[in-house]
């Protein structure tokens, strides 16, 4: 059975609104919720707010988590870096271009020391990318942090909004194995992709599925009551051989847990249907 995982932040209480936020008072009480409610996984929120305070960025951090990991026997198998959302690695002047790919190169690093596999930048929203300077300052700034990727065998995973065939060939400039596509099905949802075209294109470059339903043109909605295409959606993934994990980043509700289990057990429902 294929990984299903959480977001770190959707098994503690909501911060101050945010749908989605580092838990400074609660992430370690997230592990054993996680092995408490048959997570397999967490995915780690690093973001620019106190950043360098962040435990996956420090090495007292590190440390903590592994002893966590160890002690629940759940892992934290990616990082999904807000931080790039506001610093991203385009469109900006090149000190701040500089500074951002050092904590690139760093959060590689330290994905490593705590075992997670891949580190993905979200290029969505006001991060979006939007023209071929864009491209062009993205691929030059990651190419430089591919030889770390490389002798860590972390992946780089990338959410953008680009339309397929668009997303797709700029995975393919890098030339490299460790590039890969983070699949967002409610943003998919939200800018009216068909899902079945867009998981066909990117096919083997799907790493990591994001789960999350969305109105078309806005916000995220609890699951099943947006545009997102789940039947369309798992059965296209089971034709493309996708075998990665699935990370509820879904929309909160004061029973977060309880609201948890029953997302958790949707996606158990849709893959017992579709990679049977």
């Amino acid at each position: 059975m294929h990984e299903i995982g959480v977001m770190q932040g959707r098994l503690v209480p909501q911060i101050d609104g945010r749908i989605q936020a580092f838990p400074w008072k609660r992430w370690r009480d997230e592990f054993e919720l996680a092995k408490t409610y048959e997570f397999r996984s967490i995915e780690f929120v690093f973001e620019l707010d106190r950043f360098q305070e962040n435990p996956i960025y420090t090495d007292s951090g590190n440390a903590e988590l592994c002893t966590l990991i160890e002690k629940t026997g759940v892992p934290v198998t990616a990082i999904c870096a807000d931080y790039f959302m506001d610093r991203p690695l385009f469109r900006v002047r090149p000190h701040a271009q500089e500074e951002s790919v050092r904590v690139l190169e760093r959060l590689i690093e330290c994905a490593a020391r705590v075992g997670a596999e891949r580190v993905e930048i979200p290029c969505v929203d006001h991060a979006s990318i939007v023209t071929e300077d864009d491209k062009r300052d993205l691929l030059t700034c990651v190419s430089g942090c591919l030889k770390v990727a490389e002798r860590h065998s972390i992946e780089i995973v990338f959410e953008t909004s680009l339309p397929p065939e668009e997303f797709r060939d700029l995975l393919e400039r890098f030339r490299h194995p460790l590039m890969k596509a983070n699949y967002d099905t409610g943003n998919s949802a939200s800018l009216g992709y068909d899902p079945v075209h867009e998981l066909t294109v990117l096919g083997e470059l799907v790493a990591n599925i994001h789960i999350k339903d969305r109105v078309l043109h806005g916000s995220t909605v609890p699951l099943g009551s947006g545009h997102a295409d789940f039947p369309a959606i798992f059965s296209t993934l089971a034709k493309i051989g996708y075998k990665g994990p699935f990370i509820l980043q879904t929309a909160r509700d004061p029973d977060d847990i309880d609201v948890a289990i029953r997302y958790r057990d949707m996606v158990r429902s849709y893959l017992r249907k579709s990679f049977a």
